[in-house]
């Protein structure tokens, strides 16, 4: 274990309130293509025509097409060691602990985490723009049932993500800035920090006094206000550190 490894699992074994803030990155090792990075499906897309409100509203079938293939991907993926690791530092931490995700493929849910804020939604719900019912979706359309309707008023469904132009859901907000306002260590894993209000989180919880520990092959806004940097992927940096953790005491 070298110094930087033991800053962090100092800090870890450390704090009281520790929250953990995932993006794509952490998905990617599982197979789920990211909106940003050389394999991002941002290049592929113009996110602002697809994941928008706006053109959901104007062109259901080709956004839901563009959805519905996103689900077809992540169905093929498994939680990755990083996603366990993250689970089994919640089973040592709780209940001083929350993890908050941008990523919306459920992955953390499967791995085993709990105490989990999905703050841009769940790909695998639909949420009924007439009448606001939602409803589980696991399922791949065929594309003679795209846009799918609501079973209650036949209104056009919506993915249950957060897309452009929607705000954030409300009380994912009130519970990541809750433990926000008491985390006194942030462990950043694989986001490239840059999709706000969820990017302005390190600022704030250092600007209160607490520690930073970022995972992330790559420099980030985020990295020169970190405490500790390690600069690997989240499925071989996280479980060494929690196996450390564990053989510790």
């Amino acid at each position: 274990m070298d110094d930087t490894d033991r800053e962090a699992l100092d800090a870890i074994r450390a704090s009281r309130h520790l929250m953990i803030l995932t993006g794509a990155g952490v998905s990617r090792e599982s197979g789920v293509p990211t909106f940003r990075g050389k394999d991002g499906l941002w290049n592929r897309y113009d996110p602002m025509e697809l994941a928008n409100i706006e053109a959901l509203r104007r062109d259901p079938l080709t956004v839901w097409k563009w959805y519905n293939w996103r689900r077809s991907l992540i169905h093929k993926a498994e939680p990755n060691p990083g996603h366990y690791a993250i689970a089994d530092l919640e089973a040592k931490k709780a209940p001083g602990f929350l993890l908050v995700t941008q990523n919306v493929d459920g992955l953390h849910r499967r791995a085993g985490s709990r105490a989990l804020v999905e703050v841009h939604g769940d790909i695998f719900r639909e949420i009924c723009t007439g009448c606001g019912t939602s409803r589980e979706a696991y399922d791949v359309y065929p594309e003679d049932l795209l846009p799918p309707r609501c079973d209650a008023c036949n209104g056009l469904m919506k993915p249950g993500v957060v897309m452009f132009g929607e705000p954030l859901p409300r009380e994912a907000m009130e519970r990541t800035v809750a433990f926000m306002e008491i985390a006194d260590l942030l462990l950043v894993v694989g986001t490239s920090a840059v999709v706000y209000p969820i990017a302005s989180i390190p600022f704030e919880i250092k600007g209160r006094g607490g520690r930073i520990i970022e995972v992330n092959p790559d420099e980030t806004p985020v990295s020169p206000i970190a405490d500790v940097v390690i600069r690997g992927p989240a499925g071989g940096v996280l479980p060494a550190l929690v196996g450390d953790l564990a053989r510790d005491g």
